[in-house]
């Protein structure tokens, strides 16, 4: 939910008068006024944000002034979350005088209704899109957004920390807010710890302040899942990356790779390289099927010569 008081000032509206309740916008679908204008209400989407652009305004201002007092009350009778007129249009006193009488919150904008209505669907598609809170890392590697997973202490913020080094960007580390955006999701830190990353046995370090603002970004789409695990000698791990797995977060299949971690692998260099992989499979090369590719073309090959001998 988004509080009206928060929308306003989100997208620089301004408030007609004062005389309104408080209240929440839960839909990020938006009625732009047409046949309400009319008298016609059935099927009216009173949920919604309701708009009042320049033909409408046009058609209202033309009829008489008692049609114009019914169907405005018609209208704010609905208890409606709010009416916004875009263009600096003129606000009908008739909406003013219901407006103040129903407690519903009037407001302006100076923006054209097409670009306001694209304003309002980015502004309230961020705000209201369902989120989740997750225990990991995530860095933006190469441009590609890696959410790293794994057990306390198997090295994932020490991971993060040598790919800053490497150059490449720090986005949060341990508490993920993850929000769905349309088919994506977006990870940041939470305010309070934005740009911290605990190192055990140095303790909490600012990741801004050390190496840079450029070594940090406030949030990234998150374009693949890795999952550190300690080794497990008598587990078989994936060696060839043929078959994709991928994870469920929010409703979005993500990439997914398990990293088996034991003394001497350099992670940070691993996940470098499975994010540039990433991006190859992304532009079309995967190696994996590239090998087998080869080899298939290899065994057909010597099984036509044993044939010919």
């Amino acid at each position: 939910m988004v509080k009206i008081e928060d929308f306003a000032k989100g997208l620089n509206l301004k408030f007609v008068s004062e005389e309104y309740d408080s209240r929440n916008i839960e839909s990020i679908e938006i009625n732009r006024m047409g046949l309400q204008l009319t008298g016609f209400l059935e099927h009216f989407d009173s949920d919604r944000i309701q708009l009042i652009g320049q033909a409408d305004w046009t058609y209202f201002n033309n009829l008489d002034k008692e049609r114009r007092r019914k169907v405005a009350e018609d209208i704010m009778s609905y208890n409606i979350p709010c009416l916004v007129f875009t263009r600096n249009l003129e606000v009908f006193e008739e909406f003013v005088e219901f407006g103040e009488k129903y407690r519903i919150p009037i407001l302006t904008t100076d923006q054209s209704t097409t670009i306001f209505v694209r304003s309002i669907i980015n502004y309230l598609e961020k705000k209201l899109a369902p989120s989740v809170t997750l225990h990991g890392v995530l860095v933006d590697v190469a441009g590609i957004g890696i959410l790293i997973f794994g057990k306390s202490g198997v090295g994932k913020s020490e991971t993060a920390l040598e790919l800053v080094k490497r150059g490449h960007r720090f986005v949060a580390d341990d508490a993920i807010e993850i929000k769905r955006v349309g088919s994506q999701l977006v990870g940041k830190a939470p305010e309070l710890i934005k740009n911290f990353i605990e190192i055990r046995g140095i303790g909490i370090l600012d990741i801004a302040m050390l190496y840079g603002i450029g070594s940090v970004r406030d949030s990234k789409v998150i374009n693949m899942v890795i999952q550190f695990e300690a080794w497990d000698s008598g587990k078989v791990y994936d060696r060839l990356g043929i078959e994709e797995k991928t994870m469920d977060i929010l409703g979005v299949d993500v990439s997914k790779l398990t990293i088996p971690v034991k003394p001497g692998r350099n992670l940070a260099v691993i996940v470098e390289a499975a994010a540039r992989n990433h991006r190859m499979k992304y532009m079309g090369y995967n190696p994996a099927e590239e090998l087998d590719k080869r080899i298939q073309g290899k065994i057909q090959v010597e099984s036509k010569d044993v044939i010919c001998d």
